[in-house]
């Protein structure tokens, strides 16, 4: 008698999860049927219970605005939001996110998108103060002018503050993304039917994301898949974050909170904190987050060592423990990167342009049959593709 195989026991899928990418370094805008292609191939990885894409470029008409793409549980946390919305911005349009039915997509969330311009940066919990002709906000006794050029944020810095705001005090409502001329689309299901869910074919972009979750240790929910976002950032992951706890406790000393769910978020603070707050490049931010083993810089010439020295003594809680492959991405750039001993597959290339970024060489191929290079990028070692033509900005 032949014997019956038993899934997880006597065959499963290796290493997990989907990663895709493809960059127009040039700026050249393309559908977004191409990234439904590149993920689609890598089915097996995902599960069903989660699938997105970020595109970039792909609302030029709006690109001076900010776009929050949300889920809401019901009506009435979107009008709670819309109302909170309301104190500090001008929104010039709001809709429906455009979807079609799909079989295999079963939506459980109200999906709205709305483009927005801050009339002020507020200080929340403060209150408006008048000295001679001026008005003021005041805030633990300091004194900051309420017209958006001297006060101590910046425009990006109350958009975190209002996306955090959000997702942590108003229930039921879930900022998915954050940025300008870019928006993420996901949910629960296959990835190629959320991409055909959202209509994805129909937008032009010249930078898009892709994941295919197979969930491990979190729940499989629309606010949970992939990619994950603040600002323009996107992160799409595959792997475990086994240090989330002190990566948690560490953003929160700069005002992220994570309320997601899912461990993947950390990876999109992180990035925004060290490359946009403290002004690193992406190579420095690679040696924070996938840090050189201690044996190894012991052994590294003597100014070296002393430099990543440094950057565990300061950015120690920053570093990310556990396997993982990401493809991170913002308006100017596409970042893939691998943990410090390569515990999940990575694969680039480059095609004229053009940077290609997957967990299989196949994804690259279903789209670029014949690139120009391909290789598989060391662990810890960033593959960095830049934006040439910022006019698209």
């Amino acid at each position: 008698m032949e014997k019956k195989l038993i899934p997880d026991k006597d065959y499963r899928i290796p290493s997990s999860c989907g990663l895709a990418g493809i960059m127009s370094q040039d700026g050249k805008l393309f559908s977004g049927e191409a990234i439904i292609k590149s993920i689609a191939t890598m089915h097996e990885r995902s599960n069903g219970l989660g699938g997105g894409f970020a595109g970039y470029g792909i609302y030029p008409q709006f690109k001076d605005f900010w776009c929050f793409h949300l889920l809401y549980d019901n009506e009435e946390a979107k009008r709670t939001t819309e109302e909170y919305l309301k104190l500090d911005y001008e929104i010039e349009d709001d809709e429906a996110i455009p979807t079609r039915k799909v079989a295999n997509v079963q939506p459980r969330h109200i999906l709205w998108r709305y483009f927005l311009k801050p009339e002020i940066y507020p200080v929340r919990n403060s209150r408006i103060v008048t000295v001679g002709t001026e008005q003021y906000r005041q805030n633990e006794g300091t004194l900051k002018i309420s017209n958006g050029v001297n006060t101590d944020k910046n425009e990006e810095d109350f958009i975190v503050e209002t996306v955090m705001y959000i997702n942590k005090q108003i229930d039921g409502a879930f900022v998915v993304s954050s940025g300008k001329n870019m928006g993420i689309f996901k949910g629960v299901g296959y990835p190629e039917d959320i991409g055909r869910f959202y209509r994805l074919e129909e937008y032009e972009g010249y930078l898009w994301t892709a994941h295919g979750r197979f969930p491990t240790n979190t729940v499989g929910w629309w606010g949970g898949a992939h990619p994950f976002g603040i600002l323009d950032w996107s992160v799409v992951h595959n792997g475990e974050i086994s240090s989330y706890g002190i990566n948690q406790r560490y953003l929160l000393n700069f005002e992220y909170d994570c309320t997601l769910y899912t461990d993947t978020e950390v990876m999109a603070y992180l990035f925004d904190l060290l490359y946009r707050k403290h002004n690193l490049d992406f190579e420095i931010v690679a040696k924070i987050l996938s840090a050189p083993f201690w044996d190894e810089i012991e052994r590294m010439p003597e100014k070296e060592k002393e430099f990543y020295l440094s950057l565990r003594m300061i950015y120690g809680s920053a570093l990310v423990n556990g396997p993982f492959a990401v493809v991170v991405a913002n308006s100017t750039s596409m970042v893939g990167l691998n943990d410090r001993i390569k515990l999940r597959p990575l694969v680039a290339a480059r095609k004229d342009d053009f940077l290609y970024l997957a967990s299989e060489e196949s994804a690259i191929r279903e789209v670029c049959p014949a690139p120009d290079k391909v290789w598989s990028p060391k662990a810890g070692e960033p593959v960095i593709g830049k934006l040439k033509n910022k006019s698209l900005l």
